[in-house]
């Protein structure tokens, strides 16, 4: 019974799993039909919720995913803008967002007031209608490639300035409420914001950069990605401490990591769980809405819907007309703002425990309030085209705001070869390449690769190519040729999979070690498969160079000229990458041999290196970057920054857990088996 009892799945599974599933096949049929799956996600909330199905119970958990759904979205938000942009909106923030939330307050208040409301009931509902959804906008503006339009710069700034708002309104409910606080009170707490913020901005350009630089050193995607989400959880946290909402908290992340050269893969990374917790989060918009409250009173709720959309869009454009924006781009703006956010269902709940309530109505004004914000966030798709229309009607105005945006790596290529990995046979491929002037992109994780690619030249992407993210950004559907020099079979197995699918038809030239691998990899798609055991690095660039339609005479001119600088290379093997004296002695030292971290240390013995550089590469005439020795036997490997990776090769084959680096300014040992440093 014990072991039956500790098998079972924890009782928030069910509801989780139904809340997936459901998702992701009413999104599918939701894309049949043209719905964003925005609205899927909201509407299966709604059938799936306590006010209909009732099938999900533990709203709590769903709140929690969904709340770190929202953190994640503004990450990568955060991540794909820079502070060079958001200084170029700082006007917009901080006129055009303050504006907008005055001018709507103040509406709300004096309409109120003619219906006989109190000034105080007034006043926070024009807090809680003042809110927009950064989650929902900013999704919209990614899915629909407005983040850098007129209409996209001004939403994101006045966004940025409700988030800075919610400090305020927290702590001006219970004045509203008559439980205390001062004008004092509110004053502190924006100074503590506002230094929490130069201290997240001083961290991404003193701090960070060499952080993720350190990190990535370590060619690990599973310790890259650990640190990636820490520095995303971790700043919106410390946000938090201040008052300061975890969105706004998690855009700052975003822009500390965006100043980074790995922002690109840090964005790869942590897509997938941005996509899975965002998905959440508006399911759990969708189980707020009580569909039966609805339809027994669906005046009241279209009444305050109506409401709403011209009291928002009022705020908005007047406040973008006043800083002098064109008519129609201030407009669109002021329409994609005209929802309630996610953050009002918060402050809605703060004041009714302050004795407060949407309009003053406390018998019914909190359920019509919900509606009316549920069904608002269901129809922003609609505003969002609403918006795309008045586009087209009235022309764009200029991007006086938004400035130039950022080009990535692979914007502006096409009928380009991509060189996935940069070891010996990406070097050559791209030097070859830029001889005959065909464009090329190489798109490699390792940072020793990617900075001697940009020491000679060749344009970069620091980034995982097995992921789709990464592939797109080095514009793999515009591409001539996609080529995959990457010793490790799992790895070329993945990206070739990952480039057929966004590309099928790609030419995939694919560089393997061994014959056995040839068959898989055919399977996944690639066109080509070079052999190196066969072959060798001549022929990689011979096959490559025939791909792109280079004459066979130019072919066999530069398998001569590698074959050539291959000779060269062995005669220098000095230049490859570091060497060291042949016998020389190497131990573990006091203080390693009595760490606690490794339970291999006493396994270990001196040893002596029997050549002045990685044995296998020499056995193989291939270069290595740096130097490795097995504690057990002395063998003499390279570093998995290297093509070959022989020293963890060495490893998995003969299960000699402790290495040590030969590197002059290094002096650490790795344990493979307990995965640690000493």
């Amino acid at each position: 019974m014990a072991l039956v009892a500790a098998a079972a799945a924890p009782p928030f599974l069910a509801e989780v799993v139904a809340l997936i599933a459901t998702g992701a096949v009413i999104a599918y049929v939701g894309t049949r039909f043209g719905i964003m799956p925005i609205v899927s996600f909201l509407i299966t909330g709604a059938v799936l919720g306590p006010h209909a199905l009732g099938v999900v119970h533990d709203e709590a958990l769903i709140e929690s995913a969904a709340e770190l759904g929202v953190v994640l979205l503004l990450f990568t938000i955060g991540i794909e803008f820079s502070l060079e942009k958001l200084a170029r909106i700082k006007r917009l923030i901080l006129i055009g967002g303050g504006l907008q939330v005055a001018l709507v307050v103040l509406l709300v208040t004096g309409l109120l007031s003619a219906l006989g409301v109190p000034w105080r009931a007034g006043v926070f509902t024009g807090c809680l209608v003042a809110l927009s959804s950064t989650a929902i906008v900013m999704k919209l503006l990614m899915e629909r490639g407005g983040m850098n339009s007129t209409e996209g710069q001004a939403a994101l700034g006045i966004l940025i300035f409700q988030d800075l708002a919610v400090v305020a309104m927290v702590l001006l409910v219970p004045m509203l409420g008559g439980m205390g606080g001062g004008a004092t009170d509110i004053g502190l707490a924006l100074v503590k914001a506002a230094g929490i913020v130069v201290l997240v901005i001083v961290a991404a350009r003193r701090v960070m950069p060499r952080i993720l630089e350190a990190v990535a050193r370590t060619c690990s995607q599973e310790i890259f990605l650990l640190t990636v989400v820490s520095i995303c959880l971790g700043t919106a946290w410390l946000t938090s401490l201040a008052g300061v909402s975890l969105s706004l908290g998690a855009f700052l992340a975003g822009l500390v990591v965006s100043e980074s050269r790995f922002s690109h893969m840090a964005f790869g990374e942590i897509l997938p769980l941005q996509i899975l917790f965002s998905a959440l989060f508006f399911v759990s918009v969708g189980l707020l809405l009580d569909v039966g409250f609805l339809v027994a009173n669906p005046l009241p709720v279209l009444g305050v819907i109506a409401a709403v959309l011209v009291i928002k869009t009022l705020g908005a454009s007047a406040g973008l007309l006043a800083m002098k924006y064109p008519v129609v781009p201030a407009l669109g703006s002021a329409v994609i703002l005209a929802q309630v956010g996610e953050f009002s269902f918060v402050l809605e709940r703060a004041g009714r425990e302050a004795g407060l309530f949407p309009a003053g109505i406390r018998d019914g004004g909190p359920e019509t309030f919900i509606a009316a914000t549920v069904a608002l966030m269901i129809g922003s798709p609609l505003l969002y085209r609403g918006a795309e229309w008045l586009q087209t009607r009235g022309g764009r105005g200029p991007e006086a705001d938004a400035g130039p945006t950022e080009a990535t790596a692979g914007e502006d290529l096409r009928d380009h070869v991509i060189v996935a990995g940069f070891g010996t046979a990406g070097r050559e491929l791209a030097r070859e390449l830029t001889r005959r002037g065909t464009p090329l992109l190489v798109v490699t994780l390792s940072p020793d690769g990617a900075h001697e690619a940009e020491r000679l030249g060749f344009p970069v992407l620091r980034g995982n190519y097995t992921r789709q993210h990464e592939l797109e950004l080095a514009a793999v559907r515009q591409a001539r040729l996609f080529v995959v020099a990457d010793d490790e079979f799992e790895t070329a197995e993945r990206a070739v999979a990952a480039a057929r699918t966004l590309n099928p038809a790609l030419p995939i030239l694919v560089a393997t070690p061994s014959a056995g691998h040839a068959p898989a990899l055919d399977d996944r798609g690639a066109t080509d498969v070079v052999v190196a055991e066969h072959e060798g690095l001549v022929g990689v660039l011979g096959r490559a160079l025939a791909l792109t339609g280079a004459p066979g005479e130019e072919v066999h001119e530069a398998e001569s000229r590698l074959r050539d600088a291959v000779r060269t290379a062995v005669r220098e093997r000095g230049a490859a990458g570091t060497t060291i004296s042949v016998g020389k002695p190497v131990s573990l030292s006091a203080a390693e041999r009595a760490s606690r971290r490794c339970s291999h240390t006493a396994d270990a013995r001196e040893v002596t290196s029997r050549t002045h550089g990685c044995e296998t590469c020499l056995e193989l005439d291939w270069d290595w970057v740096h130097l490795r020795i097995c504690l057990t036997c002395g063998y003499v490997g390279c570093c998995d920054s290297s093509r070959g990776r022989h020293a963890t090769k060495h490893y998995h084959a003969e299960g000699h857990p402790l290495v040590k680096s030969l590197e002059p300014e290094d002096a650490w040992v790795w344990c493979y088996d307990d995965r640690t440093f000493l």
